[in-house]
């Protein structure tokens, strides 16, 4: 008897799979609390060529505490957004950074561009950039660089789903739009 285990199951036409994503939607991101578990290799290597003391003093907290704030989760307002209004797509934003799980939820055909001036990047990674000299589309394939979750909305209901999200206390940008993908471009580049 599986009636039980149909509690939380979510129905078969509220399942977001990415299928009706097209041109024009709104991209938006959702603040992280830090590096989220991305590029810890990476990190750890640049903390290393510094010479930082882990303990230093870092915007008000212990660099230590900074490179390990936990991971923020957003089930809570993202599920009461999806109560709301129809959502087409969401990417957390884990290993792999912006450019390799965006692409995750898009059609084949279709490619996310993001305005890399449209959110505010985290000190924590414009130090590793700097300290570590790494190249900015490196940063955005390694780190979240500041946008934990994304979500694809259509382009008419992405100031009420901003509003919606910032009730909820999410920080939230528009940070860019889906694209018919021309030959040979990315599923998601920053501009």
């Amino acid at each position: 008897d599986l009636a039980g285990f149909a509690v939380g199951v979510v129905e078969k036409d509220k399942v977001i799979t990415g299928r009706t994503i097209v041109a024009g939607d709104a991209v938006l991101g959702l603040a992280s609390s830090g590096a989220h578990s991305n590029g810890y290799s990476l990190v750890r290597k640049i903390v290393e060529r510094s010479g930082i003391d882990l303990n230093s003093d870092f915007h008000g907290r212990p660099l230590r505490e900074v490179l390990l704030a936990p991971t923020r989760i957003y089930v809570k307002p993202l599920l009461a957004l999806m109560a709301s209004l129809p959502v087409k797509g969401m990417a957390h934003i884990t290993g792999g950074g912006l450019l390799e799980n965006i692409p995750r939820v898009l059609p084949e055909n279709l490619s996310a561009v993001l305005q890399k001036d449209s959110w505010t990047m985290p000190p924590l990674f414009t130090w590793m950039q700097q300290e570590g000299g790494v190249a900015e589309k490196e940063m955005h394939r390694t780190f979240n660089c500041g946008i934990g979750m994304a979500v694809i909305v259509a382009a008419e209901h992405a100031e009420e789903a901003m509003r919606q999200l910032a009730a909820s206390g999410e920080t939230v940008w528009r940070i860019g739009s889906v694209e018919v993908r021309a030959e040979g471009q990315p599923q998601t580049v920053v501009v």
